[in-house]
């Protein structure tokens, strides 16, 4: 009798088939199937073997192996000196509990173990998997490709969407048709990158997939047609040369992926979302607020003035910001982006009594005190690096490759850690400082004679998990020149991600529904920047670039001293709206769409309840504005907008009349049920 193993939540289903000594062939991983439906029979029963094929069916597998009669890409590619290159699981022991699984497969010629991690999470509906190797062979294991998982595909996947971009601009849609041509994207750039986003989503008929690695290192995913119709996508770490030797008994475990399956887009990010705000971890437990900021980068950049400083401060506290970001230039003798990383103590020259007078007059005003750090970095013009030019990546023999003036430390190394935490946690002891903004400029090059990308990572998630539990009340924001270094890895340990250097509010409106699709709202750092934006050089009104940064983690990043006293009156009712909307925006739901003609619309909150949030981008072209269709409400129920009732089935399929909308205009609407 064929045994399976099923798995479910509200929304998905898993079904693997069990076979004696093998890896558990997937059968069936969608939207939820009716409670007690299992394969009639098992795979193999139907069927036939082809023509010109091995007369033992080798079906898709939780982990397919190579050299063993699957011909489909492998899940692991390894050998020992060029021998036991091939895989394929001669043990297999099945563990469930509830909602979860561990698969243990072990292959006796070539010794290596394998244990697989499922767990589909009732919540939110997101499948949680990890895989550990370990070499049980009696000599080392070099390893190039581990694939973290394997997910299923059916044969009626039809499009992928992911995401490509650069600095400035991330988050740019990719659409791919899928075909019998294997669809992949790598990312070698040592982070997360801007241009090659861990994850991606599928459209079949009916159901909408979406993965997402957690790494914060080089990664890929590929997805592959296998011969009976259907598709096979891996995803894992991108693995140099040489990068992974195991000697006999050491273990390589991946980063998790998380997959799910919904009926459209908007629910895959809700579903994501609720995953991602299970893995947060709060100072204090829980959430609090999230406090609107002011960042002085874009105000001031590289020229530091104390009396300055206190005074901007000053004119953002009677705004009602909360928190103030002190940005880079304020450590030893930095007064460009040419020198200093490293010397992370306060500029002598800048700050004479050091950052305590600043810090003290911050929190007298009420406001919280952040401060940029970027500790996996150094100059070559600074004090670390004259000390220790070890401590720099580099491939001997080769010249230093330079970006942005920086090289980047070596975080293998116990010793630069200990002198970077040393460095931070200072400051931190010294100083009323509760929330450090944590920045990576740079691509990773060269990783050391022998590669080391993902210990380089390891390195990093360590430095912070010390910092974390030295100073748990210290928040800590994700940045990497902007969107760099965004995903669900570095969430683990950080509360909130700088989504991108580009604050023009047209620019963002797209990068922010973008970083949506993966991560909740709470994460994603938003500000009120300068007109004409400095990334991009269009001007926008004071409404607008509010409008566009009120749903995330609100912020302001220009000298608000200098505002006209029309800008500065709009800007403290921003804030004051934010306050207020704050635990809806960041609690709640999110769905995303488009009525045509330059209408975006965004919603937030539970769809009893929601605020409606319209943006206009284009001037409009037709002659009469599109009606904003709301397929996420209730058709039977009624709802309150704007003074008028209507019938939920009315809003689904005809639509809400907007008034009409200048270019670069916006709207907020609450929309309640009755």
């Amino acid at each position: 009798m064929t045994e399976y193993l099923r798995l479910d939540s509200a929304e998905c289903t898993l079904i693997l088939e069990l076979p004696q000594g093998e890896a558990p062939l997937w059968r069936y991983w969608g939207l939820r199937l009716p409670d007690g439906v299992l394969p009639p029979q098992s795979l193999r029963e139907t069927r036939p073997t082809p023509s010109f094929s091995p007369d033992f069916d080798q079906p898709l597998s939780v982990f397919p192996g190579c050299g063993a009669g699957w011909f489909g890409e492998s899940a692991l590619l390894a050998h020992r000196d060029v021998r036991d290159w091939s895989f394929q699981a001669t043990q297999c022991r099945v563990e469930q509990a509830d909602g979860s699984a561990t698969v243990t497969v072990f292959d006796e010629v070539s010794q290596i173990e394998v244990i697989i991690g499922l767990t589909l999470n009732a919540v939110s509906n997101v499948l949680a998997i990890e895989t550990k190797l370990t070499n049980q062979g009696n000599a080392p294991l070099n390893v190039q490709w581990l694939a973290a998982g394997v997910l299923p595909l059916p044969p009626d996947a039809a499009k992928v969407h992911s995401f490509g971009g650069r600095h400035n601009g991330e988050f740019v849609p990719v659409a791919d048709q899928l075909s019998r041509s294997t669809w992949r994207r790598e990312n070698r750039r040592g982070l997360t990158s801007h241009d090659r986003f861990p994850g991606a989503l599928v459209e079949a008929n009916g159901a909408t997939y979406g993965a997402q690695l957690a790494w914060s290192g080089n990664h890929a995913q590929s997805i592959e047609w296998i011969d009976d119709g259907r598709f096979q996508w891996q995803f894992g770490e991108w693995l140099a040369p040489g990068e992974v030797r195991l000697a006999p008994g050491e273990c390589l475990t991946t980063p998790e992926l998380l997959a799910t399956c919904a009926h459209d887009a908007d629910r895959v990010a809700q579903n994501f979302h609720a995953a991602i705000r299970q893995r947060l971890t709060w100072p204090g437990g829980a959430m609090k607020p999230r406090p609107v900021h002011i960042n002085t980068w874009e105000g001031f950049y590289f020229e530091h003035d104390e009396d300055a400083l206190k005074d901007l401060a000053d004119h953002a506290a009677a705004l009602g910001i909360e928190r103030f970001v002190l940005d880079d230039g304020w450590f030893h003798c930095r007064d460009d982006d040419s020198s200093s990383l490293g010397d992370w103590w306060p500029d002598a020259r800048k700050y004479p009594n050091g950052l305590k007078p600043l810090t003290d007059h911050v929190t007298g005003l009420g406001m919280e005190f952040g401060l940029w750090i970027e500790p996996e970095m150094v100059n070559p013009d600074s004090e670390l690096y004259r000390a220790h030019p070890e401590w720099a990546l580099g491939v001997s023999g080769r010249a230093a490759v330079t970006a942005r003036n920086q090289l980047v430390l070596d975080m293998r190394r116990a010793e630069v850690r200990s002198y970077l935490f040393d460095c931070v946690a200072a400051l931190l002891r010294e100083l009323p400082i509760s929330y450090l903004k944590w920045d990576h400029n740079r691509d990773l090059i060269a990783a050391g004679d022998r590669a080391g990308y993902r210990d380089q990572v390891l390195g990093s998630y360590a430095l912070m998990e010390q910092l974390r539990a030295e100073f748990p009340d210290v928040e800590i924001e994700a940045c990497a020149g902007g969107g760099g270094r965004i995903d669900a890895g570095i969430v683990r340990h950080t509360h909130r991600f700088w989504t991108s250097d580009n604050i023009d509010a047209v620019s963002r409106l797209s990068i922010q529904r973008g970083f949506l699709q993966y991560f909740p709202p709470e994460l994603m750092g938003a500000h009120v920047g300068a007109s004409p934006a400095h990334a991009t050089g269009r001007q926008q009104s004071m409404d607008f670039r509010a409008g566009v940064a009120l749903p995330g983690h609100f912020g302001v990043e220009l000298d608000v001293r200098t505002l006209g006293e029309s800008d500065r009156a709009q800007l403290q009712h921003w804030i004051s709206l934010y306050k207020t909307h704050r635990d809806r925006l960041h609690s709640g739901k999110v769905w995303r769409g488009e009525a045509g003609d330059g209408l975006y619309w965004q919603a937030h909150g539970e769809a009893d309840n929601l605020l409606l949030l319209v943006y206009r981008i284009e001037p409009q072209s037709w002659r009469h504005a599109p009606l904003l269709k709301l397929p996420i409400l209730d058709a039977k129920q009624r709802y309150h907008i704007d003074g008028t009732d209507y019938d939920g089935a009315w809003l689904i399929s005809t639509g809400l009349p907007t008034k009409p909308l200048k270019a670069e205009q916006f709207l907020l609407i609450e929309v309640k049920a009755i």
